[in-house]
């Protein structure tokens, strides 16, 4: 399970865009605190601190327990479910925080994390992994930091799927159990070097034929 992180916020008051101007250039993010059984209300989180946060998560989808000043629920489990960013700069420009409740299910986004070395490999094979995060359903107690998967056993032509993959005690994907996350695959180099030998076997094959045939007509010849 992921550790729940502690995020000091500030209610926020004041909206508009000169407003989210003034707050950014003063090192703070907008954001907004929403859920199925309360009100929005608008935050604002210091840079620096979202910033860290995100650079040291595998996922975006981070629980936290917001620390809001100013709120009437001063502590409240929320899931970051959304960060807008600029498309040029990367800059943070906003963030939605879901409030979650400790005994309802949630649904989130997971990073996968593939571990070992496929037996595959050693024969010429090659790793594809077709998913890099899966939506998972659990309670926010259960939600992994990352879903690690042991691919050492996958031979060429081997695959993991998402009904084979072992997940968390409590996780369980939204995804169906014939999607597959990673295989093994022959390389181009493999196949196209298959090809080229049963080529060179087609030539030689050809080639005896071709001789038999000219000593056949040759031996008509001095027959005649």
């Amino acid at each position: 399970m992921s550790d729940q992180v502690n995020l000091k916020a500030e209610k926020r008051d004041d909206m508009g865009s000169a407003a989210v101007g003034r707050l950014r250039r003063g090192g703070k993010i907008p954001g907004v605190v929403y859920g199925s059984t309360q009100e929005s209300y608008a935050v604002q989180i210091d840079t620096s601190t979202i910033k860290n946060l995100l650079r040291n998560s595998a996922s975006q989808q981070i629980l936290v327990n917001l620390q809001i000043e100013g709120a009437k629920e001063t502590n409240k489990l929320a899931l970051i479910q959304d960060v807008q960013q600029h498309a040029i700069s990367g800059d943070i420009l906003h963030i939605d925080f879901n409030a979650v409740k400790e005994d309802s299910e949630i649904h989130a986004r997971v990073p996968i994390e593939l571990i070992g070395d496929p037996v595959g490999i050693k024969q010429g094979g090659i790793l594809d992994t077709l998913l890099h995060d899966i939506e998972v359903h659990c309670l926010p107690k259960d939600l992994p930091a990352a879903l690690k998967f042991d691919v050492s056993e996958l031979d060429i032509g081997d695959s993991l799927s998402i009904a084979s993959a072992e997940f968390p005690e409590g996780v369980s994907a939204a995804l169906d159990g014939e999607v597959l996350i990673a295989i093994v695959n022959e390389t181009r180099a493999a196949l196209s070097e298959g090809e080229d030998e049963g080529g060179e076997e087609g030539e030689e094959e050809g080639e005896g034929e071709g001789e038999d045939k000219e000593g056949q007509s040759e031996d008509g010849k001095e027959s005649s």
